[in-house]
């Protein structure tokens, strides 16, 4: 849950006292993080697939993404989905650490910046739905997408979509079975028609939750979807 009041005070304690690295307890000043621990940060490789953002050897379409092509047009990654990244990404989602979102967030905004492509229209995180909602009391993809719409100055679109089916995490099943998952379980209204949308989220595995979003986002009228995460699984 988005608190103005307890963000203020937050920040405002983050930037008098000194802070403990999150990783390593060691001092880290007004940041997060350490140095030390911000350098042993996966950031995700290049080259990738320009749609999924997989790892490939020169920048090619993956077989995936040949095969069966997603919704999405294409993807930007901050860092692969690996230790001591995870570690950040669930201080976040479950213990409302938000002092990690600037660090979450630094490369993938200067990979944004460097990408040929040119910004959307407007940012719509990924929804959670009402239940996910009221028993984690806040929205991590929110929180990552307001600090990155604020950075490059778009507009939020917060309404625009719900998560209408109640899904089982994806990370808890079988490959196999997620598409079968995510499949229809959101709804978007007409507020992206004729509009370029960037989807955040922090985690991308199989793009499959991504995928199913991104049709809906289409089928409301949107002219191109863009997937931004935090970081990107490599599936092994």
């Amino acid at each position: 849950m988005n608190n103005p009041i307890l963000n203020i005070c937050l920040n405002f304690a983050r930037n008098l006292l000194p802070q403990h690295c999150l990783l390593c307890t060691a001092e880290a000043g007004h940041a997060a993080l350490c140095p030390s621990c911000i350098a042993e940060l996966p950031l995700h490789p290049a080259p990738a697939c320009p749609i999924c953002a997989y790892p490939t050897l020169s920048d090619e379409v993956c077989g995936a993404c040949l095969a069966h092509r997603p919704a999405y047009h294409c993807s930007i990654a901050a860092y692969t989905y690996a230790f001591p990244l995870n570690q950040l990404v669930r201080a976040l989602k479950y213990h409302h650490q938000f002092a990690v979102i600037d660090t979450l967030i630094a490369p993938l905004l200067a990979r944004i910046d460097a990408s040929a492509e040119p910004l959307p229209d407007a940012i719509i995180a990924m929804p959670l739905h009402r239940n996910r909602l009221k028993e984690r009391g806040f929205n991590q993809s929110q929180q990552l997408a307001r600090a990155i719409a604020g950075k490059l100055q778009l507009p939020m679109l917060d309404h625009a979509c719900q998560r209408s089916r109640d899904t089982p995490p994806q990370a808890a099943l079988p490959l196999k079975e997620r598409q079968r998952n995510i499949r229809n379980a959101f709804t978007c209204d007409s507020s992206v028609t004729g509009k370029r949308i960037a989807i955040v989220d922090d985690v991308m595995t199989s793009g499959g939750t991504l995928d199913s979003l991104a049709r809906a986002i289409m089928a409301a009228g949107a002219i191109e979807v863009q997937c931004w995460v935090v970081a990107r699984a490599v599936l092994r």
